[in-house]
């Protein structure tokens, strides 16, 4: 066992003899003390179950592309959940080996390269499709694109790699509230175990600027600029290319529980940069040529991710690799992980220059396989896009909406 992780282990012992004393601090956390996830509101629908006169016209624009390869990612996701584990579909349902059986049924019929004919007749006949009611129940979504990042670093700091990716700190803790009480279902508290209290953890100027975990917590490597490290942070996994040539795969492990707050935002407060011109590449190009402002913005972000090393990558929230354009990032709370979802946005068209020449319809089939912090509601989506420089451009400039669509196959008896 590595330091970090006994560190851990100590921290949880410390914690465990302390359940009571913690609970007479949960009245001042439910005040503010710490960040406090909540459950969405049960009234608010997720889903509507469409009648087979309003499926859309499926169709997947890549043929199938790396389709296959997204959804054995899935499979192997659910082949590890309990059989009766639920998944819910709006006021629907299902257990695990009908989730498993949709995406097989599925997978072999793919597989065959159907013709966009054949492909609405078999959903037709054997899926159930339920379409979400999106932004304020008009059923528009907000699609949002992310990547892999690559970052050169250094395992030793130097002049040239100052800035570090920290690994967990052994204070940070996670409380799940349901452990008090069923009505805390979905909640949890994030923050710092002090030996006799829960406190919050420390947000990003406290970590960057007051460097509270400067020789406190593990460093996996040493980086040569903030903002790439922000941009890291936002993006939850990235390579790092070492001095000696090698590459390590760093993922999201654990993050600060302070809320994230979107620089983009505050830009546009400052009147910086206009709404619609709004980008990674903008917001990149402002801090580039405003060094003096550099921390001052990063620091309006007060959630910080910590990571940890992973042998492949990038990976989800179910600890499946990634496929890009075909790895969709929802909110865990109100959809099914692990499903097969149908999207209708856009896409850009990038010339050799690397500039968007114009925006492209993109309809094509994905599966939830991950989630995120500004992913929010039944309005909000984020597609994979992969790495290199399309993958960047898709991602940083990527704010169109759309449908969104998850399919179950029907059950008993006209498939089982």
């Amino acid at each position: 066992m590595n330091q970090l992780a006994m560190n851990q282990s100590k921290t949880v012992m410390r914690v465990i003899p302390s359940l009571l004393l913690i609970c007479l601090f949960l009245t001042a956390l439910f005040c503010g003390c710490a960040q406090i996830i909540l459950r969405p509101p049960e009234e608010v629908p997720v889903f509507a179950k469409l009648s087979v006169s309003e499926y859309p016209r499926f169709v997947d624009d890549t043929n199938y592309v790396n389709l296959s390869d997204s959804i054995q990612q899935s499979l192997s996701y659910l082949k590890k959940r309990p059989k009766d584990m639920k998944f819910k579909f709006g006021q629907d349902v299902y257990e695990t080996p009908h989730m498993v059986d949709s995406l097989v049924k599925f997978l072999e019929f793919i597989e065959k390269r159907p013709s966009a004919g054949e492909l609405r007749r078999y959903i037709d006949e054997n899926f159930y499709v339920y379409k979400s009611t999106g932004i304020n129940g008009n059923g528009e979504v907000l699609f949002t694109g992310y990547y892999e990042p690559l970052l050169e670093g250094s395992l030793s700091k130097s002049d040239k790699h100052r800035y570090p990716v920290y690994g967990t700190p052994p204070d940070l803790i996670s409380i799940d509230l349901s452990l008090f009480s069923p009505k805390y279902e979905g909640e949890k508290i994030t923050g710092r175990y002090t030996g006799r209290t829960v406190v919050p953890y420390y947000e990003r100027k406290e970590i960057e600027t007051g460097r509270m975990l400067e020789g406190k917590v593990p460093v996996i490597v040493w980086v040569k600029d903030p903002v790439d490290l922000f941009f890291l942070q936002i993006q939850g996994s990235g390579k790092i290319l070492l001095e000696n040539g090698e590459m390590i795969n760093i993922h999201y492990h654990a993050e600060n529980g302070r809320p994230y707050k979107a620089i983009g935002n505050l830009l546009i407060q400052k009147k910086v940069i206009p709404p619609s011109e709004m980008s990674m590449q903008r917001i990149r190009g402002y801090l580039n040529s405003n060094p003096e402002e550099v921390q001052d913005i990063l620091n309006y972000n007060t959630s910080y991710i910590f990571f940890k090393i992973e042998e492949d990558g990038p990976l989800g929230c179910l600890g499946v690799k990634l496929t890009p354009r075909r790895s969709v990032a929802l909110d865990r709370r109100i959809f099914p992980l692990a499903g097969l979802v149908y999207i209708e946005t856009v896409k850009p068209q990038v010339s050799g220059n690397g500039e968007i020449t114009e925006w492209i319809i993109n309809k094509s089939f994905v599966l939830s396989q991950d989630t995120g912090g500004a992913i929010r509601g039944p309005g909000r989506a984020d597609i994979f896009w992969g790495n290199g420089k399309y993958a960047e451009t898709a991602a940083g400039n990527m704010k169109h909406k759309g449908s969104l669509y998850f399919l179950i196959l029907k059950p008993y008896p006209n498939n089982d």
